[in-house]
């Protein structure tokens, strides 16, 4: 009788032991593997999310950027409108006419218009238009002239001022004579005329 409880002790160890080891390998080849798939779906799942969100934030900015642009396109068109377009001798000569008219001023052009690349940016999408202009003035009705027109056309600028005595030494007078650059955008792809 002992034999026999022996043996069946010993089979009783051998299916427990055979029972674990199957348990063993289920675990190992069956259930571990797809913790590994979930673990990795969840993953995939967050990153799908984070994606989602960040389109879903980018279709939520696409009207105020939108309006952004907008915006943007309207001041660079408004700030286009004292860049010199069509001809541009004709444009200068224009701009300058007209200007002088509100002030006592004697001024002309004096050589000829040239026009080249913007010397301060090298990649900027207008061209310079660079012209000498001379004429007489009193100082205080010049310096009123070149401040107004700086201000009225912010894209043109004044450079290398030369100012004089007018008269002879004998001469009384206030009056100087002047010598000037004034630099303008020119927009190439502008409007004509």
């Amino acid at each position: 009788m002992n034999n026999l409880l022996k043996e069946k002790r010993d089979s009783l160890i051998l299916v427990g032991a055979g029972t674990l080891v199957l348990l063993a390998v289920i675990i190992f080849e069956l259930i571990r593997p797809q913790y590994a798939t979930i673990s990795n779906t969840k993953a995939q799942i967050n990153d799908a999310r984070s994606t989602l969100q960040s389109r879903e934030d980018t279709i939520k900015k696409a009207d105020t950027i939108s309006a952004q642009l907008s915006d943007l396109t309207y001041k660079i068109a408004r700030a286009e409108n004292d860049v010199a377009t069509g001809d541009p001798s004709q444009w200068i000569y224009d701009t300058i006419r007209n200007f002088k008219e509100h002030y006592n001023i004697n001024i002309s052009v004096n050589g000829q218009l040239s026009m080249g690349a913007v010397e301060l940016l090298p990649t900027f999408p207008y061209k310079q238009l660079k012209v000498s202009v001379g004429g007489t003035a009193y100082y205080h009705d010049l310096g009123k002239f070149i401040a107004d027109f700086e201000n009225a056309y912010p894209h043109a600028q004044i450079i290398n001022l030369i100012l004089e005595p007018a008269g002879s030494a004998n001469d009384s007078s206030e009056k100087l004579s002047f010598r000037m650059d004034i630099i303008v955008l020119a927009n190439p792809t502008g409007p004509q005329g």
